[in-house]
């Protein structure tokens, strides 16, 4: 059984950074692709960051790319997701996921999510 449990969430300015978690149990990380979706309110599920499970690929969208980074520490099986100068589009909730090598995005497990709140 996999389970994805993010962690870092929280209340920011504009300008500001925080640090997303996701700690997997049930799977060794480095196996598969993950990934970090967002969705905020009234707004359809967005695919941020991903990368392949043999590091090859990474993907940022278009909307964070020079502002998010992920990535992974394997010994702790944890999947990382910085995001530096945040704007109030940034306020969602976000989630890990992880998908095999085939699942792209990674999209076969998700996490139960952590809000993030960036005030203008």
């Amino acid at each position: 059984q996999v389970q994805l449990v993010e962690s870092g969430g929280g209340l920011v300015q504009a300008g500001g950074s925080l640090r997303l978690s996701c700690v997997a149990s049930g799977r060794t990380l480095s196996n598969y692709n993950m990934g970090w979706f967002r969705q905020a309110p009234g707004k359809e599920r967005e695919f941020v960051a991903a990368f392949s499970w043999n590091g090859f690929s990474t993907w940022l969208s278009d909307s964070v790319r020079g502002r998010f980074t992920i990535s992974r520490d394997n010994a702790k099986n944890t999947v990382y997701l910085q995001m530096n100068n945040l704007k109030p589009e940034d306020t969602a909730v976000y989630y890990c996921t992880t998908g095999t090598g085939g699942n792209w995005p990674p999209d076969e497990y998700w996490g139960q999510g952590t809000q993030v709140t960036v005030s203008s």
